[in-house]
């Protein structure tokens, strides 16, 4: 599933290619501008994959006025602003406690180039553009490059208001990468996204994982679906929820846990970012245990590892509830901050992706 038999058979190196612009985020809430940080996808899914120490690269573009530290350089494009989104919640709106969120993309820095990716082959791919940046011809290269890709819907179905830059989506066969799909191996969707596309179509070509927030997630692939469990968590912010999800996904399967196991690992890092505003700051002894888990996991699963370029393996093996039940043990005894402080974003070092900040 996801991978492309035409392609050459070539020794790829251990790590992967994440693909998505960083962003400048801004966050208003009841009209008034609450904290400022860095943003993109790829910002919250380096601080899970940095903090479970796994190998990638990545390819950003960001505009001269980009203001915070990262752990790995962008392409700057010399004659556009960074990305910037304003989002904007109503706390008197929402159900069950939670807030609606208006995102608006103010400015955007120029679209990841097919020419960006890098001559080189990769165990695993992520598309993850948040403002338009992954163009059909640079996913037809990622996925050329690598043996397995990840894509975030937003990526593909993501629109902007002419006049106010309003984020809107269209449906996925309309997007103009609808034909890529059986070339994709996991394609991640919110439930408000998964509206958008044919769920019963697109998991007979790859695995659909849609998040339910409070309530987990769901596995679609062609024989079959599958409930992971949430974890319990406070939401403060929602921004970046599933990119940490994302991470933890594929972190998990890059170490070899089965795609159930992984969506947990999954939902365990989306439960900790919504309790964040912002970049969420992981505990290093916190992302330390978490490894320790992980790597008890594999051992109790050796007779079933899931190489990250293997078919993917839908199996709820024995201990999997134990398995939850130990990460969420891990959850309540960290002391993860919640930030409810201003974060400006001229304050060099700020919203760093390195999760030891």
């Amino acid at each position: 599933m996801g991978r492309d038999s035409t392609k050459p058979s070539r020794s790829p190196t251990p790590c992967g290619l994440v693909a998505g612009n960083y962003c400048h985020d801004v966050l208003f809430r009841d009209g008034t501008a609450e904290a400022e940080s860095l943003g993109g996808a790829v910002s919250f899914i380096s601080a899970v994959l940095d903090g479970l120490s796994i190998p990638f690269d990545s390819v950003s573009k960001v505009g001269p006025d980009f203001k915070y530290s990262t752990a790995r350089c962008s392409i700057v494009a010399p004659n556009c602003k960074t990305t910037l989104f304003h989002a904007y919640f109503d706390s008197g709106s929402g159900e069950n406690g939670h807030v609606d969120r208006v995102l608006k993309r103010v400015s955007s820095c120029d679209p990841i180039a097919p020419s960006d990716i890098p001559e080189a082959h990769f165990n695993f791919g992520m598309a993850v553009g948040v403002g338009g940046e992954i163009l059909v011809e640079t996913l037809e290269k990622l996925i050329e490059m690598c043996n397995v890709v990840f894509v975030d819907i937003q990526a593909l179905i993501r629109v902007f208001d002419g006049v106010d830059g309003t984020v809107r989506l269209v449906e996925l066969k309309e997007s103009g990468f609808y034909h890529l799909l059986p070339r994709i191996g996991f394609i991640k969707a919110s439930s408000e996204e998964a509206a958008y596309m044919d769920v019963e179509e697109v998991r007979k070509w790859c695995c659909v994982v849609v998040t339910n927030g409070k309530d987990g997630c769901t596995l679609y692939w062609k024989y079959g679906e599958m409930k992971i469990e949430p974890f319990v968590a406070s939401q403060v912010d929602p921004t970046g929820a599933g990119d940490s999800f994302l991470g933890g996904l594929v972190a998990g399967l890059v170490q070899g846990l089965t795609v159930p196991d992984a969506a947990l690992l999954g939902n365990f890092f989306g439960s900790l970012t919504v309790g964040q505003v912002g970049l969420p700051n992981f505990e290093l002894t916190l992302l330390q245990d978490v490894k320790d888990e992980v790597e008890r996991r594999k051992m109790q699963c050796m007779h079933c590892l899931n190489r990250i370029n293997d078919e993917p393996k839908f199996l709820k093996l024995a201990g999997h509830d134990r398995f939850h039940e130990s990460l969420s043990t891990l959850k309540l005894q960290s002391k993860y901050p919640v930030h409810d402080r201003l974060r400006e974003l001229s304050s060099p070092g700020k919203g760093t992706e390195n999760p030891s900040v």
